[in-house]
């Protein structure tokens, strides 16, 4: 790991914001006048809530005020999510900005502490990527007598007696049945209940097939440039450019790059399959990209060397309206139904979760398949409120060692 300083803005009307909020720059770029005006509509927020907080929307706005909502928040999480603000579940707001107030902002802006988890300076960053992280856990497997296989599909779960008896899996079009003890599952819960033989009961397909996922891509420009921009990440809060959010990977780790100058941007868009920009040839795509990276004045197309498009299936489960009823369904099924299945990640769950609770959740679901009941997967990033925050020491969480562990997980 190597110790990376966070660098992010969001670009707003033709400006850049400093995030965290910087107030000089706020206000530099805001003006006196909208400065107040944002000042007042969070007044007037403390003194006439809104009094349910079942939306996004509304969750925000009594927090930051109406103006401050439409300046930072409304463009950005409609552009990632495709759908209104008031049809998003004021869960997210509460699982992704917890901790985070209007009075924590300011107060970070002007003392420049960092002291709220959304607001850090510095984060740890795998020098080669992420990548590395799971290329470790691969080869730790694989010195514990497991078998790792990649490319290979998984499209029917066996099960019977409440137990999952068998997986049939599928590599270059070659399928076999492989008998199993354990089960843990990270693909999407809709497509968890789809494959099971026999079939789950029909409120449990409904709530399968009533989920719904939002889908990404990301279009890699290869630049002259080394130093288009300083920042890690730059959030687009702009209606007249389909990308969202743009990085770049030297400012992550100049190990990721080539040797020698340049830079890769990664372009980040935000789509469902079979949009528009989910369906563009990636020629389109690179070519789009491009277009935008240059009309935000960041990068001259000449200096573009060469586009690569990678597409992501089920990047963010989609908290709507009818979300919380068709997950509730399906957790009680699984989890009442079956004893050697555990589900956990971001799509196992259908939860909005960072990295760090899924590599948790990850962990709580192999210690409770080992007979450790008190730890569920279901347990991490709940109850609106970060496990990022929470210390989780051997002595309160009572886990046996890591070699008991690593003897059974296999």
């Amino acid at each position: 790991m190597i110790e990376v300083p966070r660098l992010s803005r969001i670009y707003y009307k033709g400006k850049f914001f400093d995030y965290p909020l910087q107030l000089g720059n706020t206000i530099a770029n805001l003006g006196v006048f909208e400065s107040l005006m944002i000042i007042g509509s969070y007044c007037k927020a403390q003194l006439f809530p809104e009094r349910s907080e079942e939306s996004f929307e509304q969750w925000v706005r009594n927090r930051f005020g109406d103006r401050l909502y439409r300046t930072f928040f409304k463009t950005y999480t409609e552009k990632v999510w495709g759908i209104p603000c008031d049809k998003i579940r004021a869960d997210w707001a509460a699982q992704r900005i917890q901790g985070l107030s209007f009075i924590s902002a300011v107060a970070n802006a002007i003392r420049n502490t960092g002291e709220v988890k959304s607001l850090i300076k510095t984060f740890d960053y795998p020098r080669l990527g992420p990548g590395m992280l799971w290329e470790s856990c691969a080869r730790k497997v694989t010195e514990l007598g497991g078998q790792v296989v990649k490319d290979t599909g998984v499209t029917c779960v066996r099960h019977q007696n409440g137990r999952v008896t068998a997986l049939d899996v599928t590599t270059d079009g070659i399928t076999k049945t492989l008998s199993v003890e354990n089960v843990i599952s990270t693909m999407p819960l809709s497509n968890l209940a789809g494959m099971l033989d026999p079939p789950p009961p029909l409120a449990v397909r409904e709530a399968a097939n009533g989920l719904r996922h939002r889908d990404f891509l990301i279009v890699a420009l290869t630049c002259h440039r080394s130093d288009p921009f300083p920042d890690n990440w730059i959030y687009i809060h702009a209606q007249d450019v389909r990308v969202g959010r743009i990085q770049n990977f030297r400012n992550w780790s100049a190990d990721m790059i080539a040797t020698g100058n340049g830079t890769t941007l990664g372009m980040e868009y935000f789509c469902s399959r079979g949009d528009d920009l989910w369906s563009q040839e990636d020629s389109d795509l690179i070519a789009l990209a491009k277009r935008e990276v240059a009309e935000l004045g960041l990068v001259n197309p000449q200096d573009v060397i060469d586009g690569h498009v990678i597409r992501e299936r089920n990047a963010y489960p989609v908290y709507d309206e009818h979300y919380r009823a068709h997950v509730d369904t399906l957790r009680s099924y699984f989890t009442e139904t079956f004893s050697n299945l555990q589900t956990a990640g971001r799509s196992g769950l259908h939860r909005y979760n960072n990295q760090d609770h899924s590599m948790l959740a990850g962990h709580y679901a192999a210690m409770k398949l080992l007979g450790h009941s008190e730890c569920d997967p279901w347990d991490v990033n709940v109850e609106r409120s970060y496990h990022e925050d929470q210390v989780l020491s051997a002595e309160k969480t009572q886990f046996p060692a890591d070699q008991d562990l690593q003897r059974h997980v296999v």
